[in-house]
């Protein structure tokens, strides 16, 4: 079984370099060299983000264990996380459009460095706090950059194509080789050099307070709508008006919504699905799988959009494969007989799931950079950082709910709720493509009978 495990990594690993050394001329785009160091400083900090938030996953539930707690008070933690993150996110977004994006990028660090230091504390009420910073934190992570780089990208006039270029680049760089590397070098410090499973904290504080040193000496400010007139409460006016006024946005929300409650609802349930009767599987090696499949949809998501091929098209067929991948479990339980003896290897189901969920991370991986650019391309600047936290509410109640009752339903239930909220997410992404194309005829016909 150990070799089936190398084939795969060696398989995806090959297919990742082909695609990346055999880019055609079709699959480059002409830069500029201004383009190319700021693309290059932005890529360069989100992967010290990156690496900050990824060292810190494989340690926190065997951290929490080590201190004593029970699987009851560990999943508490994690939803207070979750839970903080749905509270306070749209609170730090509004903030981050009216105060700065700079600024809201720098207290992702502060929050997060904290929340790191907590985990020196054994006391329960202190690690509840590390929670909540993080979850804050972790609201930021996932707004306050991307607005600022595509508040930055217009500023300097660089083309609006070049934007897919950055966030392909990002994800490819920052979710993908930052996260199998982060996971071998917390594995070194807490296992191989025996510093404990709270270095890889330590380790992350480090890479945070490096990438806040890069920010706070290269980056400029910018701001959604840094007008005095508008409070914090107007800004949620702002953003709630923008998502009910145009069903782009709304759309676009329910599908992150719907595809990132399906990924994080994977995070939780991978493990179970390929070990239901205790087999012996190399985690930290199927993870690093599952991030280079990451990266090889990221790579595949950079040919597409450097063909500038309709985002809205293909994002379709990427929504349908995953339901289907996450519907592979469901099938398998039904069709693949499964082993009654303890421990051992991986079964065949588990092996025909694990191929499954390499083409799920795939999905993911292509998400990324697709749905950064929907988003660029339809949420409005001014508001751009509070949209993107509203977005983040339903996402965050629905893993909270998923925590809170993971042992309620049997894995197979979960499996295929997460499937259809992915086929429902293709047919909005029909909807999107449908909306969005007669919107752009639309404005045409009206400035073709405008008179000069």
């Amino acid at each position: 079984m150990e070799v089936f495990y190398y084939l795969v990594f060696g398989g995806l690993a090959a297919v990742v370099a082909g695609l990346e050394l055999g880019k055609s001329g079709k699959d480059r785009v002409t830069t500029s060299q201004a383009f190319n160091s700021f693309k290059n400083n932005y890529v360069l900090v989100y992967s010290l983000m990156m690496s900050g938030d990824w060292l810190q996953g494989p340690y926190v539930y065997y951290l929490y264990s080590q201190y004593g707690f029970d699987k009851g008070d560990i999943g508490r933690l994690f939803i207070a996380g979750f839970g903080s993150s749905m509270l306070f996110g749209t609170i730090v977004g509004s903030l981050a459009d009216k105060q700065g994006r700079k600024r809201a990028c720098i207290t992702y660090c502060i929050s997060y460095i904290l929340s790191c230091i907590t985990k020196h504390s054994p006391e329960y009420k202190i690690l509840m706090v590390g929670r909540v910073l993080g979850g804050i934190a972790t609201s930021l992570l996932f707004s306050a950059f991307e607005s600022w780089l595509v508040a930055e990208h217009n500023k300097r006039s660089f083309d609006p194509q070049w934007l897919s270029i950055t966030f392909s680049k990002a994800i490819f760089i920052g979710n993908g080789l930052i996260a199998i590397v982060s996971g071998l070098l917390a594995n070194l410090l807490a296992d191989n050099l025996g510093f404990g499973p709270v270095a890889p904290f330590d380790a992350a504080a480090c890479f945070l307070a490096i990438g806040m040193a890069i920010i706070m000496s290269s980056w400029s400010e910018n701001y959604g709508d840094p007008s005095d007139s508008k409070d914090l409460m107007s800004q949620f006016k702002v953003a709630a008006k923008a998502i009910a006024s145009d069903e782009k946005i709304a759309l676009l929300g329910a599908i992150q919504s719907l595809f990132e409650g399906s990924m994080y609802t994977f995070v939780f349930l991978w493990t179970p699905a390929l070990s239901p009767n205790e087999e012996d599987i190399p985690h930290g090696f199927i993870f690093a799988t599952f991030m280079l499949s990451s990266m090889l949809g990221s790579s595949i998501a950079s040919r597409l959009l450097a063909r500038k091929l309709k985002v809205e098209g293909y994002m379709q067929i990427v929504f349908t494969i995953s339901a289907f991948t996450l519907f592979l479990p469901v099938v398998t339980n039904f069709l693949v007989p499964a082993s009654s003896v303890k421990g051992g290897s991986m079964s065949f189901g588990g092996t025909l799931q694990l191929l499954g969920f390499c083409t799920f991370e795939s999905c993911v991986g292509i998400f990324w950079p697709s749905i950064m650019k929907m988003r660029s391309q339809y949420i409005p600047e001014e508001a751009r950082s509070t949209i993107m936290n509203f977005f983040r509410v339903p996402l965050n109640l629905f893993v909270c709910v998923v925590l809170y009752n993971v042992n309620a339903f049997p894995i197979t239930v979960m499996f295929g709720m997460c499937s259809i909220f992915l086929f429902i997410a293709a047919i909005l992404q029909r909807r999107l493509m449908v909306v969005s194309d007669l919107h752009k005829l639309s404005t045409s016909m009206q400035s073709f009978f405008i008179v000069p």
